[in-house]
């Protein structure tokens, strides 16, 4: 047995014990509407990009994507893997740490892609971060999922969410749930990179594939909404918002400039 089989199968072990003690919680603190999950991929490696709203969306995504038989591989701050018991957790899981500066970033990456290659399902949120759009769309995307998908040669699945902030508000470590929030979760066909694949990689064929990738995202979230996702997205750094921390006030849209209504 290969080292790479013998990894996933211990993660999967390890994931399902921790399902036995998530799955009851996470559905005694909210209700799901999944859309659409018939569109994961059963097997294969692929890229899941989805829009970022609440810390506690990972284990919402991990509850999706069990349920439709994909073990879950998340790219995470490796400040995470030194917290004592959360560290050993993620380790067993298989989730790849990240440095947030420096060339180790490289190296998760590579696991990515080796990751995607061995048929496993690597998660990403592309903004970086919570979303600092003030109405709460998704941002402007990195392009970390693009570069991924590009290398391993895999396809790219968009979802969009909405709700889950109810639960646990965007930078906040303070739940609400008093009444049970719905967690909607509305999963896209595979994004359309056929004609930038093969091409050589540069900075111009990832933010092309990364804007078709948020693209297709906020358009997921604007099904859920019963909205028109805003023209332009939200750029953090053109918009003076810090990167990291809690995100500096920024006004909300007027109406007459928001794409639809509810």
């Amino acid at each position: 047995m290969s080292a790479a089989r013998n990894s996933n199968r211990q993660g999967l072990w390890a994931f399902r014990a921790a399902a036995v003690v998530l799955k009851p919680l996470l559905i005694a603190i909210g209700r799901r509407d999944w859309r659409h999950g018939d569109r994961i991929p059963a097997s294969g490696g692929l890229v899941v990009a989805v829009n970022h709203i609440s810390k506690i969306d990972p284990l919402m995504l991990a509850h999706l994507m069990y349920n439709h038989h994909r073990l879950p591989r998340f790219l995470a701050k490796d400040g995470l893997f030194h917290v004592r018991v959360l560290g050993e957790l993620m380790d067993s899981w298989g989730q790849i740490p990240v440095a947030r500066e420096g060339g180790d970033a490289a190296l998760a990456f590579a696991a990515a892609v080796e990751a995607v290659e061995n048929g496993e399902a690597v998660m990403f949120y592309p903004e970086g971060s919570i979303t600092r759009d003030p109405d709460g769309w998704p941002m402007r995307g990195k392009t970390g999922a693009a570069r991924v998908a590009l290398m391993a040669g895999a396809p790219v699945i968009p979802i969009g969410q909405w709700g889950a902030q109810n639960t646990l508000p965007a930078y906040s470590s303070k739940p609400s749930l008093l009444p049970r929030h719905v967690a909607h979760y509305n999963v896209g066909d595979p994004v359309d990179l056929d004609d930038l694949r093969g091409k050589e990689i540069t900075s111009e064929v990832l933010r092309e594939a990364t804007d078709r990738i948020m693209a297709a995202i906020a358009e997921l979230v604007g099904e859920i909404r019963g909205e028109t996702p805003p023209a332009e997205r939200f750029d953090p750094l053109k918009e003076g918002v810090t990167e990291f921390g809690r995100p500096a006030l920024v006004e909300p849209r007027p109406e007459k400039s928001r794409g639809g209504a509810a």
